[in-house]
């Protein structure tokens, strides 16, 4: 029989918020990631100030899911890794996963933090002005946009890690680590 499928073992999921918030925020993760590809290198036009604005109204929506994520997960702990795991595997998903709560935070606050910098206030979904939190300094925005973008490739890093570990406990020690966090699915 495969590790991981004895016949008695209760998969221990996540719960349907849980995996809710998993994977919008991914998505808009994803999304968000893309556009900002696509807009760096176009030329200054209306429609690059609008797309500009979607990717801030999609990185304060993005920031708001987390912390939202962060407080449910502070009342609704994640499920116990399994005991299976080996001493150096727990302690990298652990890690794994803090540097991805942290980037959660960091990105979007970073490219508020540029946007403040640079003079563009965001104005979410163009109706709920924001505060500035930095004032007006060319400098240090374009500064802030170099850390922004580095945070976003490593980001991208750390989702690929996460993607391919997830695939490895599926497909290689064949546990129950990726189907508990699939969406619709029962133990």
């Amino acid at each position: 029989m495969a590790k991981g499928t004895e016949p008695n073992m209760q998969t221990q999921r996540y719960g349907g918020t849980a995996i809710a918030f998993h994977w919008i925020i991914a998505l808009m993760m994803a999304a968000a990631f893309g556009v900002g590809l696509y807009m760096a290198d176009l030329p200054l036009s209306p429609d690059k100030l609008k797309i500009y604005s979607w990717h801030k109204w999609a990185g304060v929506t993005i920031f708001l899911l987390v912390v939202l994520r962060t407080l449910w997960r502070m009342t609704h702990p994640a499920p116990a890794l399994p005991q299976s795991m080996a001493g150096w595997q727990t302690t990298a998903a652990k890690a794994g996963h803090g540097l991805l709560y942290l980037l959660m935070f960091a990105i979007p606050l970073t490219g508020w933090l540029m946007s403040s910098a640079k003079g563009y206030q965001t104005v979410w979904f163009g109706v709920l002005p924001l505060p500035d939190l930095l004032a007006k300094d060319k400098a240090l925005g374009d500064q802030l946009a170099t850390v922004h973008r580095l945070l976003n490739y490593l980001m991208a890093a750390a989702v690929a890690g996460h993607i391919g570990a997830s695939l490895k406990h599926h497909f290689i020690d064949h546990d129950d680590i990726m189907r508990r966090m699939l969406p619709g699915r029962s133990s």
